[in-house]
C-alpha cells in the first residue's frame, strides 16, 4: 500500500504547475520514514541553562527501563556574527535563533531525524523496516539553539551591519547545558551499561567535543561515541585548512574556557588533537567517525567564508585534505572506526544518520564494472560495483556497538548513488523536505 502512495505522491510532487506544497513533502517523509517516533517524551527545563535568544533551553528524556542510553545530540549549523545568530542567513545559520517551543519533539526536525533515534530504519516502501541496536533504548534528546555546536561559553553581542535592527545579545551556553544535561542524565540512569553519545552535524562536533564531559559525568560501564559528519579537523597553524574556522570559533565561543579543562592530552593550539584525547583517555570505549567525502554542507562551514577561490570543488579540495588527515590520524589509535562513503546526493552529501539509512552505505573497493556481462545485472544503468564487502549503516553500526568490532572503510570517488535510479526519485523529494 505505501508503494502505491509514495508513487502518488512522486506524481504530484513532480508534476509541472504545481506548487511544491509544504503539508506535501512532510506528508513523504511520513510515508518513507514510516511515520517517525510518537514516544511520550518528558520535556526537562534546568535552572541556569538558555538558549541562545536568552530563553529557557529544553530537553526531552523517553525512558524504557532499558540498561543502555542514547545521548543525541541535536544538529543545525553555527554562528558567530548578526546574520548567522539571528537567523537572516537560513540554514547556514544557527539552528532555532527563537529557542525551543514545548512540542518540538511533534515537529518533523525531531520526530523524524534519525534511525538511531526512532529504533529502526525503515528504508522505502516495500523493503521491511530494519532494527537497529539503539532499539528499546533510554533517549536523551538534546536539541541545539545556541549556534554554538554544543560546547560555547560566551555572551556575545552581535552588531546588524546593515543597521536595519539593535544589536544582538546571543548566549553562547552550550557548555552549561550540555553538562547540566550530562548531569541529570547520571541522576536519572545511575547504572548505565552502554551510552553511545552522538550527533550529526553541529552535534557531530559537539560528539567529540563533549565527549569527555559527558562520559565522565555518566559514568557508564561502557562509553561509545559515534561523530556524523562533525569532524574536528588538524589545524596545528594557519596552513591548515581548517585553522581559520577554528580561530573565529575559539574567540566567539570563549572556548578556550572550555577546553582548558580537558587533559593534557588535548593541545590548546590545535582543537584536531580532541581525537587523540579521547582515544587515549578512554582506551576501551569504541569510538567512531562517519561522513561523506563529497560533503558539501559542514565543508562550506569550514572553507566557504576563509579561502578564496570559494566554488564547490575548490570546498571540497579542501575538505579531502582534511579528512586525509584525520583518517590518517584516526588509524594511530586502536579503538577508533570510521565508516566515510563517497557521496549520497541527500542533504548535498551531508550526515550518514539523518532520516533514512537508504544510501548510507560504505565499499572499500567499489569500482567500474570490469566485465561487460556485469552491465547485464539490474540496475542496468549501473556502472559501478562493489568488489568486496558493501557494508551498510546498519550493519556498521551492529558490529561497532554489539560486536565491538573495529571498522574502518574509506570509499574511493564513484558514481554508485548518483547513477541509482530509485535515489533520483527520492533524493528530490527529501531534500525538498529538508529544506535544500
Amino acid at each position: 500500500m505505501k508503494r502505491h502512495v509514495l508513487l502518488g505522491f512522486l506524481a504530484l510532487a513532480l508534476s509541472p504547475g504545481l506548487a511544491r506544497g509544504e503539508a506535501i513533502l512532510p506528508a513523504i517523509i511520513d510515508v518513507v520514514v514510516d511515520g517517525g517516533n510518537n514516544y511520550p517524551w518528558q520535556k526537562v527545563e534546568l535552572p541556569g541553562t538558555k538558549c541562545g535568544n536568552g530563553s529557557q533551553y529544553k530537553f526531552f528524556v523517553h525512558k524504557t527501563g532499558s540498561p543502555n542510553v542514547l545521548f543525541m545530540l541535536e544538529g543545525g549549523g553555527a554562528c558567530w556574527d548578526y546574520d548567522t545568530c539571528s537567523g537572516r542567513a537560513g540554514v547556514l545559520g544557527a539552528a532555532n535563533p527563537n529557542g525551543i517551543p514545548d512540542d518540538y519533539m511533534q515537529q518533523i526536525t525531531a520526530k523524524y531525524v534519525s534511525p538511531l533515534v526512532n529504533g529502526a530504519d525503515p528504508g522505502l516502501p516495500g523493503r521491511s523496516r530494519t532494527d537497529l541496536v539503539t532499539k528499546g533504548w533510554n533517549i536523551v534528546y538534546l536539541p541545539y539553539c545556541t549556534g554554538d555546536v554544543h560546547v560555547g561559553n560566551n555572551a556575545a553581542t552581535y552588531t546588524d551591519q546593515t543597521g536595519a535592527n539593535p544589536p544582538l545579545t546571543w548566549h553562547h551556553s552550550g557548555y552549561t547545558n550540555t553538562l547540566a544535561v550530562a548531569n541529570y542524565t547520571r541522576s536519572q540512569f545511575p547504572s548505565v551499561q552502554k551510552l553511545l553519545v552522538t550527533g550529526y552535524s553541529a552535534g557531530g562536533a559537539a560528539t567529540s567535543s563533549a565527549y569527555y564531559f559527558i562520559r565522565r559525568s555518566v559514568n557508564p560501564a561502557k562509553g561509545y561515541l559515534l561523530n556524523d559528519s562533525g569532524p574536528i579537523h588538524l589545524a596545528p597553524n594557519i596552513t591548515f585548512d581548517s585553522r581559520a574556522l577554528h580561530d573565529q570559533i575559539r574567540q566567539s565561543w570563549n572556548l578556550n574556557s572550555v577546553f582548558a579543562q580537558l587533559p593534557a592530552s588535548f593541545s590548546q593550539g590545535d582543537f584536531g588533537t580532541i581525537n587523540r584525547m579521547v582515544a587515549r583517555e578512554f582506551p576501551n570505549d569504541q569510538l567512531a567517525y562517519t561522513g561523506y567525502l563529497r560533503d558539501y554542507n559542514y565543508s562550506r562551514f569550514s572553507y566557504e567564508r576563509f579561502h578564496t577561490p570559494n566554488d564547490k570543488e575548490s570546498v571540497l579540495s579542501h575538505w579531502k585534505k582534511d579528512q586525509d588527515r584525520l583518517v590518517a590520524e584516526l588509524n594511530l589509535y586502536p579503538n577508533f572506526s570510521y565508516f566515510i562513503p563517497y557521496e549520497r546526493p541527500i542533504n548535498a552529501s551531508h550526515c550518514s544518520t539523518i532520516i533514512t539509512f537508504v544510501g548510507a552505505h560504505a565499499c572499500q573497493k567499489m569500482e567500474k564494472k570490469r566485465y561487460p556481462w556485469e552491465y547485464l545485472e539490474w540496475p542496468y544503468v549501473q556502472s559501478y560495483k562493489c568488489y568486496s564487502e558493501f557494508v551498510t549503516m546498519d550493519t556498521f553500526l551492529k558490529r561497532f556497538i554489539n560486536d565491538n568490532q573495529r571498522v574502518r572503510i574509506y570509499e574511493p570517488p564513484n558514481g554508485y548513488n548518483a547513477e541509482d535510479p530509485g535515489m533520483s526519485l527520492l533524493a528530490p523529494l527529501l531534500n525538498g523536505a529538508l529544506g535544500g
